[in-house]
């Protein structure tokens, strides 16, 4: 018989960094986050708890005695984090935690956009889960080896299943991903049938979708984030469908998304290469024969500049509050003073 707290993801890892807290405290896992609130599986069943933590975190709570409530008293370290840059602001949003795959799901028709697709690949690979690509209403497109090709061009070594939410097709195929403590996560654009696909793992209709629009597109209908559990035993997390992604990452990601070019860039004779008119480079080089695609460097060369900006801005903003730290502590040492 499985251990509870293993069957929602718990292991060793979880284990260490919650034994601080034991006795006092419990374990608990966020099923749904609200503001202020959140919903957490636990082994004294599911309890509402104040506190702020995302969905997919492991807490520290403190069961209130008679009651289906609790506190969060701790956020345990994650293991995994989905992130992605606060519109407007020089800030972290995680979207998800702790999550063992991230199913990237686009639509396989005509609104799968490559460089759409590279966007998401990045934030993947900086979160530290697996990505897996699945191409959704291949019973709509009309050639589905098509696209799955185009896919695999710019995911290198990344998985690409084409799945038909209406038919069944392809579904089989995810199995090897949904076992028993596993968390996997469905993220991608508004109306690309994350909720469809959701209900079909389900076996039920418990996420709300809408109907196609006349174009065959699908409307954003899930609208926050929630753990839930499918028969096979892994846990899905589903998640509001992103209009704009604005990343939140460091290069290292983007070279794992474009691998083609990094490979390219390790093989110019300068180390410091710009892949401007430099003697010796590779990348222009590849270019020039076609085999590296223009529109690919020009994704790869935007996505560098937009991480590049947000390394500059959050390092401006570490000094500013440097400096008013200091400003207010030279306040404090007046006011000693006097």
């Amino acid at each position: 018989m499985h251990d509870p707290l293993e069957a929602l993801g718990w292991d060793q890892f979880f284990a260490a960094a919650f034994a601080p807290y034991e006795p006092e405290l419990i374990p608990g896992r966020v099923a749904v986050q609200e503001r202020g609130a959140v919903v957490l599986f636990t082994t004294e069943g599911t309890l509402t708890a104040s506190g702020h933590a995302v969905t997919g975190d492991w807490v520290a709570a403190e069961k209130l005695p008679g009651e289906a409530r609790a506190v969060v008293r701790a956020v345990l370290p994650r293991r995994t984090r989905f992130a992605r840059k606060e519109p407007w602001l020089t800030e972290e949003q995680v979207v998800a935690a702790n999550v063992d795959t991230v199913f990237l799901v686009t639509d396989c028709g005509r609104d799968f956009k490559p460089r759409r697709l590279e966007r998401y690949l990045t934030a993947a690979w900086d979160s530290g889960a697996a990505p897996v690509i699945v191409l959704t209403k291949s019973d709509l497109a009309e050639d589905v080896s098509e696209t799955v090709a185009k896919a695999e061009a710019i995911a290198f070594g990344v998985p690409v299943h084409a799945v038909s939410s209406v038919t069944g097709e392809g579904l089989g195929s995810l199995d090897p991903y949904l076992l028993t403590g596993r968390t996997v996560a469905l993220l991608g654009s508004s109306g690309v049938g994350k909720s469809t696909l959701a209900n079909r793992l389900l076996g039920e209709d418990l996420l709300a979708t809408a109907e196609l629009r006349r174009d065959g597109r699908g409307r954003h209908t899930t609208t926050h984030r929630e753990l839930v559990h499918l028969p096979g035993g892994a846990l899905l997390l589903d998640t509001p469908g992103m209009r704009e992604l604005q990343l939140w990452a460091d290069e290292s990601a983007l070279e794992e998304t474009f691998a083609d070019v990094a490979e390219l860039a390790r093989d110019c004779r300068f180390s410091d290469c710009a892949h401007g008119q430099e003697p010796g480079c590779t990348v222009r080089a590849a270019l020039g024969n076609g085999s590296l695609p223009q529109v690919r460097w020009e994704s790869y060369s935007k996505l560098q500049r937009e991480l590049r900006a947000l390394a500059v801005k959050q390092d401006a903003r570490l000094r500013s509050e440097t400096r008013k730290e200091r400003r207010r502590f030279a306040r404090s040492q007046r006011r000693t003073k006097w």
